[in-house]
């Protein structure tokens, strides 16, 4: 979950992410944007969306490039189903065909399953061909509704293996996570804040 074959790591978004969250959305470049939210949005929707995603019963992994979060992959549970879940995707423009999208399934597919989640369903729109891809190859099956596509994926139910690798990962985000901070610290003090 964490191969850095292509210079990212991917871990789990806390709330102190927040910010680098809405910024990697305020970045989408507007077709992405789209594709994401299947309607144009505008910053000040994105940054409301950013703010309440935390405060909501959602699971956000990230892959960070540099330290900057340059993808997300979101779980997001339907109502009070505790069973269902709807998963979301977005990786910038510049990091699109590096994996990024395959490797936030499998961390958010993952953690499904970890969590008995028994349907994950994505939406997307009819022209979104990279995300319909993306559910094909994760194993999804596909419904074509008028202009949009939804998805539906049935995790495996969890496994000691299933919940070890999750807690590895996790561990693994964590130690990165303080080292971009302690790093980042270190280059704010010998430079001075940019």
């Amino acid at each position: 979950m964490n191969d850095h074959s292509d210079g990212g790591s991917i871990r789990k978004l806390w709330a102190a992410d927040g910010p680098a969250f809405r910024d990697h959305l305020l970045r989408l470049d507007p077709a992405t944007r789209r594709n994401r939210f299947g309607m144009v949005a505008g910053d000040e929707f994105i940054s409301r969306y950013a703010k309440t995603s935390f405060t909501l019963d959602t699971l956000i992994h990230g892959v960070f490039v540099d330290g900057h979060l340059v993808g997300v992959g979101e779980l997001r549970k339907l109502g009070t189903s505790r069973t269902e879940a709807e998963a979301a995707f977005s990786v910038e423009r510049d990091h699109q065909g590096h994996g990024f999208g395959s490797r936030l399934m499998k961390a958010v597919v993952l953690s499904a399953r970890n969590r008995r989640i028994r349907r994950i369903y994505m939406n997307c729109l009819a022209s979104n061909s990279q995300m319909q891809r993306l559910a094909l190859k994760a194993g999804a099956e596909l419904e074509y509704e008028g202009g949009d596509v939804v998805g539906l994926m049935v995790p495996e139910t969890p496994s000691p293996v299933s919940i070890l690798r999750e807690a590895m990962g996790d561990g693994y985000g964590w130690a990165t996570a303080v080292v971009e901070l302690q790093r980042r610290s270190v280059i704010d003090g010998l430079f001075g804040r940019a």
